[in-house]
């Protein structure tokens, strides 16, 4: 029984050591910044404030969260593929109108590490899915829904 649990002490204690965590920012389609941490080997969640009104002319917030997996396993000679999918939320203000917006996607990307101990990366990526939006103008109120998409350039630091 201590063998055991030895056993699965340890083993928890190498697989929540591989589990990294970064800060970073992201410019595009819209600006923002995250924090993303490692699930396994292959794959991490973001967690993200995005928009913040700069490229819209309105006052906006929002966020989004998305799961992010390696397409690839194995050399790519730094240049490492990945894919995933996500689901952005915002309000804004402005234009004499107020609303809310949601944004599932998918998403695709790269990544390069700059240097086999720098704790930095760069990331290129695009996205696309529903754009989901209601608005009050007034008194009018509208909903609809039409195509979204999305592309950003950014930087992770890792923290361990």
């Amino acid at each position: 029984m201590k063998k055991a649990l030895l056993s699965v002490a340890a083993l928890a204690a190498v697989s929540s050591a591989s589990a990294a965590n970064y800060i970073g920012g992201f410019v595009g389609t819209d600006a923002g910044l995250h924090y993303q941490q490692d699930i396994s080997s292959t794959s991490a969640m973001r967690y993200a404030i995005t928009g913040l009104g700069l490229f819209s002319g309105a006052v906006s917030i929002g966020g989004e969260v998305a799961y992010l997996n390696d397409a690839t396993t194995g050399n790519t000679g730094g240049l490492d593929p990945y894919y995933g999918f996500g689901l952005g939320a915002g309000v804004g203000i402005g234009n004499g109108a107020a609303g809310v917006s949601l944004y599932p996607h998918v998403l695709g990307g790269l990544k390069y590490n700059l240097g086999a101990t720098s704790p930095l990366t760069v990331f290129g990526e695009l996205n696309a899915g529903p754009a989901i939006a209601f608005a009050t103008t007034g008194s009018n109120s509208a909903a609809g829904v039409g195509f979204g998409w999305g592309a950003r350039i950014g930087l992770n630091y890792r923290l361990n």
